[in-house]
């Protein structure tokens, strides 16, 4: 299947369509948790209230980013160039759903993506599970092979192949997981063109 055949994208939003600013060393070290434990599911195995505190902590640094975010290269041409063409677009985001709302609105798609379809950590299983695309497949009535998870991480693309979609890598300049991968772009700018190019798959 050709990339412009596919109508359903969803994306990732830090480091996919934002500009990477999260420093995850820095997060971990003031949380208390080791650096090779993932956040989210260290949070998760955390007693109820220090969790709770620790999640606020992080919902109030996560707040400072969101309202800074950048748009990543190409990202805002990209997503509006899909939208004017009528395809489903839908967000996939391991931060939290308020705080996606906040990013997309300060890099100015907010408008192109309907607010039942963005879906923050509380919202579906954190990725790489597959529970927010197939959440995201079910409302939108589509096959998961229908749509496309673009992603600039591992977690992105195993979510993606975990659901049945297709998956994009961009904003790497190579590709270190070409296993889950289908097609990779350097960053949206290469992205938009492929699409324009009908690209078929790697």
């Amino acid at each position: 299947m050709k990339l412009s055949q596919l109508r359903h994208w969803v994306f990732d939003m830090d480091g996919t369509l934002t500009l990477a600013v999260h420093d995850f060393p820095a997060i971990k070290r003031a949380l208390s948790i080791p650096q090779d434990d993932d956040i989210l599911s260290h949070l998760a195995s955390l007693p109820a209230e220090q969790a709770a505190a620790k999640h606020a902590w992080l919902l109030e640094h996560e707040r400072e980013l969101a309202v800074a975010s950048r748009p990543a290269t190409g990202a805002v041409e990209l997503v509006r160039d899909l939208a004017a063409r009528g395809y489903r677009l839908g967000i996939l985001t391991r931060n939290a759903l308020e705080l996606a709302h906040v990013t997309l609105q300060a890099i100015g798609i907010a408008d192109c993506f309907a607010v039942e379809d963005v879906l923050g950590r509380d919202e579906a299983p954190p990725k790489p599970d597959p529970g927010g695309l197939l959440k995201l497949a079910q409302a939108w009535n589509v096959e998961p092979a229908q749509m496309v998870m673009v992603g600039d991480y591992r977690f992105d693309l195993a979510c993606g192949k975990a659901a049945g979609t297709h998956t994009v890598l961009v904003n790497l300049p190579q590709n270190p997981w070409p296993e889950l991968t289908d097609w990779h772009a350097k960053d949206c700018v290469a992205l938009r063109r492929m699409l324009t190019a009908n690209a078929p798959p790697a």
